[in-house]
C-alpha cells in the first residue's frame, strides 16, 4: 500500500511545463539570433566543438531530477504490515447534494463549499466509525465505499464539484436507497446524513427514509441555505462569473431552501434536522446525536508501520544532477565526427 505524505505538492509538478516552454523560446530565440549573426556553415567553421545537441540532453537530465525531487518531496511512503484493527463505531453514509443549486452563496462561500467543510469537520472528529460518500443530483452515485480511512475520504471529497454529475436534479430518495443498499449484511449501526438544500424535489425522498428506518437506518438531513433564497451563478470554463441562472421568461432563478421537506425526511428517518447558516454549519446536533447511536466493534484490514521512501528519490535527484554537471555542452571528440541529431 503507497500513500503520500504532502498530496499538496503534486502541483509543483506542473513547473515541468513551464520549464520546458521556457526552454523551448529560448532555443527559437538561440537559433533566430544565430541566423542574424551570419552564415551557417561560417559560424560551424568558428565554433567547431559547439554541440547543438547536448544542451537539449543537458536540459531533459535536470528535467528529470526535477520529477524526481517534487517526488522525494511529496514523499511516497509505503505500508509494510496488513494488520487486523479492531474499533468501536458505528457505519456512516454522508450524502451530499451537488445540483446547481448548491452553488447559491447565501451561505458563504457557497452552499456546496460550505457543505464539503462540515463533511470533512465531520471526518476530523470521527474516531473508529466507517464513513463512505454519495453525492446526487438528478441521480445518485458512490464516490467512496465504507471505509476507515479518512484521509481519502476527505481526498475524495475535495474533487466534489457540480461538475462531476451528467443530470441536474434533486434526487434525494434515490440517493437515500443507494446509502441504504450500500451499507450491506452487517450488524453495525448505521446512520445516513443527507446534506442539500431540497430544492426540486423529484422522487419519494420521506418512503426511501422510512424503508430505511425500517432496516434499523436513521436518516438525518441538514439544510444547507437560508429561507430567503439566492440565485444561482453561472461560471464560464475559466471559473469567472457571468451571470445568473434564468427560467424562461428571462427572469433570474431565486433557489430556496425546502425545510419543511427536510424536516419530514428527518422523521420519516428516526433522525433530525438541522439547518446550517452562516454562523454554524448545523452538524454539531447532528454529530451529538449520531455519537448517542450505540457503537459495535467494526474489525477492519489496514495497513501500518508506513516507512518514508523518499531518500529514494532525493538520491536519484542528486546522481542525475551530478551527471548533468558531467555533461559537457560542447562536442565530445569522438562522437564529433558523427551527426546524429544535425546542426
Amino acid at each position: 500500500m503507497i500513500k503520500f505524505a504532502h498530496n499538496e505538492y503534486i502541483i509543483l509538478l506542473l513547473s515541468i511545463l513551464v520549464f520546458a516552454a521556457m526552454y523551448w523560446l529560448y532555443r527559437i530565440w538561440y537559433k533566430k539570433a544565430k541566423r542574424r549573426f551570419g552564415d551557417k556553415n561560417i559560424i560551424s567553421d568558428l565554433m567547431p566543438e559547439s554541440s547543438s545537441s547536448k544542451p537539449l540532453l543537458k536540459f531533459i537530465i535536470v528535467a528529470i531530477a526535477t520529477i524526481f525531487f517534487v517526488v522525494g518531496i511529496i514523499d511516497p511512503q509505503i505500508g509494510s504490515k496488513l494488520e487486523n484493527i479492531k474499533r468501536e463505531g458505528i457505519d456512516l453514509y454522508l450524502v451530499l447534494d451537488v445540483s446547481n443549486s448548491m452553488l447559491a452563496e447565501d451561505i458563504k462561500p457557497n452552499r456546496l463549499e460550505r457543505s464539503k467543510l462540515a463533511i470533512s469537520s465531520l471526518v476530523d472528529n470521527l474516531q473508529g466509525d466507517r464513513v463512505g460518500i454519495i453525492i446526487f443530483a438528478g441521480n445518485a452515485y458512490k464516490q467512496l465505499p465504507l471505509t476507515t480511512d479518512y484521509s481519502a475520504a476527505k481526498l475524495f471529497l475535495s474533487a466534489v464539484d457540480t461538475k462531476i454529475v451528467p443530470t441536474q436534479g434533486t434526487a434525494i430518495g434515490e440517493a437515500i436507497d443507494m446509502a441504504t443498499q450500500s451499507f450491506g449484511e452487517t450488524d453495525h449501526n448505521k446512520a445516513i446524513i443527507v446534506i442539500t438544500d431540497g430544492e426540486n424535489h423529484e422522487d419519494d425522498a420521506i418512503g426511501s427514509a422510512t424503508a430505511a428506518s425500517d432496516l434499523g437506518i436513521s436518516v438525518f438531513t441538514i439544510g444547507m441555505g437560508l429561507p430567503e433564497g439566492a440565485p444561482i451563478p453561472i461560471y464560464n470554463i475559466y471559473g469567472t462569473q457571468t451571470g445568473y441562472k434564468k427560467d424562461k421568461k428571462n427572469t433570474t432563478v431565486i433557489t430556496k431552501l425546502n425545510e419543511d421537506m427536510l424536516r419530514q425526511i428527518a422523521a420519516a428517518g428516526g433522525g433530525a434536522y438541522a439547518r446550517a447558516n452562516n454562523a454554524s454549519s448545523g452538524l454539531r446536533r447532528i454529530f451529538d446525536d449520531i455519537n448517542a447511536i450505540d457503537k459495535k466493534e467494526i474489525e477492519t484490514r489496514q495497513f501500518t508501520d508506513y516507512e518514508d521512501r523518499f531518500q529514494i528519490f532525493l538520491g536519484i535527484t542528486i546522481l542525475l544532477l551530478i551527471i548533468e554537471l558531467m555533461v559537457s555542452d560542447r562536442k565530445t571528440r569522438w562522437i564529433s565526427k558523427f551527426d546524429f541529431f544535425g546542426k
